[in-house]
């Protein structure tokens, strides 16, 4: 078949014909044919796009599905034992991407979920052991679980009442500090097993508490604790040469009180000189007129008004040395009362010199000691 010829406004088109066949063509082009051409229903429009949201909302659902698991830790093996620490101050979106990189929760936000709907959730700080397959209800509940210190610190010069406070804080008051006061009130129970206690009598354990650093374990009992503090004083006094307080008939208690003030008067460079100062004092009959024993029994730094408060512990109003010692003295205080320095001074006098310590001023007559202020 023979190509289909164009058909022209005439078969040998003039200019004049041309020109007009393009005017044509050209109003063709531009004429306005919407009032002739077919309409589309609104409800098709809507449908289309409708379907359109649907496939990319599904394309983008495969991908994040897709990259998540692509990146996310496989769980935990059920039963394996995983330790996580939790930081002081983090947050539960913080822990829960943690768990999430351990494989013990699925999600972090899984995690935050839980516990905003449980509410009342406060997450402490410590390192913690969780198990593969526990549920986030069991993870959270161990987490509010505050970790006990795998060891507790008693400063020197520390009373019953403030190691018993230490004792309590760490246990997270499993110890509590009342029971912790209770067995260590009477001496004579312990006896049996630790000599130097025998002229203790029914007194409290004050002054043999030793100041140390110890551990402590889920099993640890006011006694036990105890104990460990005793054997350290046993321990650390052993090769200690007490005969000196014979000099002024001090006994070994007698020597535990007055290093339990030492430790209170004193700092490291005149703990020797300080010891000398009481000794001093009570060989010439002076009473020891000590701030430290009258702040045993008031609980402060004494004022004027409370040296003057009769009791016992007060070494302004009495003679000779405190029933009990007043707290635990160091290893440092106990060797300057077993080793004093050679001295003639009756007083002394301490400052705060402003960069952190103290200065210390003695003298021998109550004059010098005056002239100190």
């Amino acid at each position: 078949m023979s190509p289909r010829r164009q058909i022209t406004y005439s078969q040998n088109p003039n200019h004049a014909a041309r020109v007009a066949h393009a005017k044509g063509e050209k109003a063709f082009r531009t004429y306005d044919t919407s009032a002739i051409r077919p309409k589309r229903d609104p409800k098709y429009t809507l449908i289309a796009i409708a379907l359109l949201v649907v496939v990319v909302l599904a394309i983008v659902w495969a991908v994040f599905s897709f990259v998540k698991g692509c990146t996310s830790t496989p769980a935990a093996p059920v039963g394996q034992k995983i330790e996580i620490t939790v930081a002081e101050g983090e947050g539960p979106r913080s822990v829960g991407k943690t768990l999430a990189e351990k494989g013990l929760v699925s999600n972090a936000t899984e995690f935050t979920d839980k516990v905003a709907a449980q509410g009342d959730v406060t997450i402490h700080p410590g390192t913690y052991t969780l198990t593969g397959g526990q549920s986030i209800d069991e993870i959270i509940a161990v987490l509010q679980t505050p970790v006990l210190p795998d060891m507790f610190t008693i400063p020197e010069g520390y009373s019953i009442s403030q190691v018993a406070g230490v004792i309590e804080q760490a246990t997270a008051g499993r110890i509590a500090a009342s029971d912790f006061v209770a067995a260590a009130s009477d001496a004579s129970a312990y006896a049996a097993s630790y000599d130097f206690l025998g002229e203790v009598g029914t007194n409290s354990l004050e002054g043999f508490l030793f100041p140390k650093t110890y551990p402590i374990t889920e099993n640890s009992t006011a006694d036990s604790l105890i104990r460990a503090m005793l054997d350290q004083f046993r321990d650390e006094t052993a090769n200690l040469d007490w005969s000196y307080g014979g000099n002024y008939q001090l006994s070994r208690y007698d020597m535990v009180k007055l290093a339990s003030i030492v430790e209170k008067e004193a700092d490291d460079n005149v703990r020797a000189e300080v010891a000398s100062v009481f000794y001093n004092r009570l060989g010439t009959g002076m009473r020891l007129e000590s701030d430290a024993t009258v702040a045993y029994f008031v609980g402060h730094d004494p004022t004027p008004q409370d040296v003057e408060i009769d009791d016992p512990y007060n070494t302004y109003l009495n003679d000779g040395l405190t029933p009990t010692p007043i707290n635990s003295p160091g290893l440092a205080s106990l060797q300057a009362v077993c080793a004093p320095a050679t001295t003639d001074y009756l007083y002394f006098y301490f400052a705060d010199n402003g960069n952190g310590g103290l200065n210390y001023s003695f003298s021998v007559t109550y004059e010098e000691h005056q002239s100190n202020f």
